[in-house]
């Protein structure tokens, strides 16, 4: 049995080796990992704006390319993603499938699972998930009703002789505060890091690395432009915490928060490496270690993420090929609905001009006094020019309906001050005007507000239009349990694809509803 002797990398955060040789020791060898997150089913690049020396970026067919072209260039290679395969209008027609029928052709080793997976309920996702041609992880998710795993807890992949062992793991505000109840309903969820250490001391003396692939942190932003705005960077405390609790983990590839990390983070206290991308098929994260195979000694050598600048890549023929049938299957897809004016823009911390129009669309459709949406539910902009049926349904791809609770005055600013919070993101809203100091401390930063050009009135009663999720606690908004459930229509989506065909000719809305005092013009 081979003992366990990894040296702790004492290195400041983000600091790592590069460059080392160990030419002259027959046992090391260099081992890349790749990894990626949250990549959403993105299917095409999207303009890179806010990057004046990349012109368009991403896209599922061009990440093929750059993983393909990369691994070509390295000595042993393995290639995992932290979840959220899914999201958008034809995993969803697929329920999943075709995102796990992309993943096969990317060549994946292994992948664990995130909230999305269970969108479409975790029937669904247990059904489908054999048609993947690798494994598909979580060791912390388990029946309720005789504590069963969900799905592989762990998998050892082996390649030109050095043997990885992965386990996979999701955090539990993940589970509770980010997936529909229905979804997982009989379903249970242990600590992730009792659990990961429990898988850890199973298979270390097994394997030559360990990486743990986690879903966890505090989910973030769902906009392109986000690893350029400071503003929206979220943390990854958990994957942090993790790191510096678990033994015998060489590696964790994060997920769900969309933060990125341009080098990997080595923990002071135990060595081991974090990596995250930003998400949404963007950057391809790339990690080189030097590997002792005779003492399990693992050392970073090199860690970044690539770009995926689909301007200078391929357009790979498999997943292409993948993507078009799966579209062909549904030509309703292509169904031109209305024009839009302009591009409306997704923010995360701020409002919105998407966000101004989806909430006008579910108020007016709702006949409400306010319309309400999470920033994090919409989850494309539009781009100006033709609006078709895929372009609405992968801007709320989800399956809540649209919900009228009403709430009293004194409610609906307790609303707008857990908004304030920025836990999920502002929320985007229909029917008010607002002013907010940012800076002042939770709780008491909502300064005035009127609904409909008039003050609030703390004792009258108003009609909100929301979604389903929402309306029942989910994402934090627990103030809606605290109101008055009055009514439940058509699906979000559906409410939308019928508002814009009725528009027909679309009129981005100005931004002005939400002024936050503190920002500085």
């Amino acid at each position: 049995m081979k003992t366990f002797s990894k040296k702790p990398l004492l290195y400041a955060l983000a600091a790592f080796s590069i460059g080392v040789s160990f030419s002259s020791f027959a046992e090391i060898r260099n081992v890349t990992l790749l990894h990626t997150n949250d990549i959403e089913s993105v299917y095409e690049p999207v303009d890179a704006f806010w990057n004046p020396d990349i012109s368009r970026i991403g896209g599922i067919p061009y990440l093929a390319t750059l993983i393909k072209q990369t691994r070509a260039q390295e000595e042993t290679s393995f290639l995992f993603d932290a979840g959220d395969i899914f999201t958008g209008s034809l995993a969803k027609k697929t329920q999943g499938k075709l995102s796990f029928d992309l993943y096969s052709a990317m060549g994946y080793d292994a992948i664990t699972l995130g909230n999305h997976e269970f969108e479409y309920g975790w029937q669904t996702l247990k059904e489908n998930m054999p048609r993947a041609a690798y494994p598909v992880l979580n060791a912390n998710i388990k029946f309720e009703q005789n504590n069963a795993p969900f799905a592989s807890p762990y998998t050892i992949v082996e390649r030109d002789g050095i043997r990885v062992g992965v386990i996979g793991v999701m955090g539990v505000d993940a589970f509770y505060n980010t997936m529909w109840k229905g979804s997982r309903k009989g379903l249970t969820i242990d600590d992730p890091i009792k659990t990961t250490q429990f898988w850890v001391d199973k298979i270390r003396d097994e394997v030559d690395m360990v990486v743990v692939l986690t879903h966890q942190n505090k989910t973030a932003p769902m906009q392109t432009d986000k690893e350029a705005d400071p503003e929206v960077q979220r943390g990854f405390n958990e994957d942090y915490d993790m790191a510096g609790k678990l033994k015998g983990v060489d590696v964790i590839f994060g997920g769900h928060s969309d933060h990125g990390l341009w080098k990997p983070v080595v923990h002071p206290k135990t060595g081991t490496v974090i990596g995250l991308t930003f998400g949404q098929g963007k950057y391809l994260g790339y990690t080189k270690f030097a590997v002792d195979t005779e003492k399990h000694d693992v050392k970073l050598l090199d860690g970044k993420l690539i770009p995926v600048e689909s301007d200078k890549l391929e357009r790979d023929k498999k997943t292409s090929d993948l993507i078009a049938n799966a579209r062909k299957q549904y030509p309703e897809l292509g169904q031109q609905l209305a024009t839009i004016n302009d591009t409306a823009y997704r923010r995360y911390y701020r409002e919105s001009n998407v966000g101004n129009l989806v909430a006008d669309m579910m108020r007016e459709a709702a006949k409400a006094d306010v319309g309400m949406i999470s920033s994090g539910s919409i989850r494309v902009d539009l781009n100006k020019g033709l609006v078709t049926m895929e372009n609405v349904m992968d801007l709320f791809p989800f399956t809540d309906k649209l919900s009228v609770v009403k709430l009293n005055g004194a409610q609906l600013k307790e609303l707008l001050e857990y908004s304030y919070t920025l836990p999920y993101g502002l929320a985007q809203f229909s029917g008010i005007e607002a002013r907010y100091d940012n800076a002042k401390q939770e709780g008491k930063r909502l300064l005035s507000l009127n609904v409909n050009g008039k003050p609030v009135n703390d004792s009258q009663s108003y009609k909100v239009a929301t979604y389903s999720y929402a309306a029942s606690g989910g994402d934090g908004y627990h103030v809606f349990e605290k109101g008055t459930f009055e009514s439940q229509g058509d699906s979000v989506t559906q409410v939308l694809i019928d508002q814009f065909k009725a528009k027909k000719d679309v009129i981005v809305p100005a931004l002005g509803r939400q002024v936050d005092v503190s920002v500085k013009e």
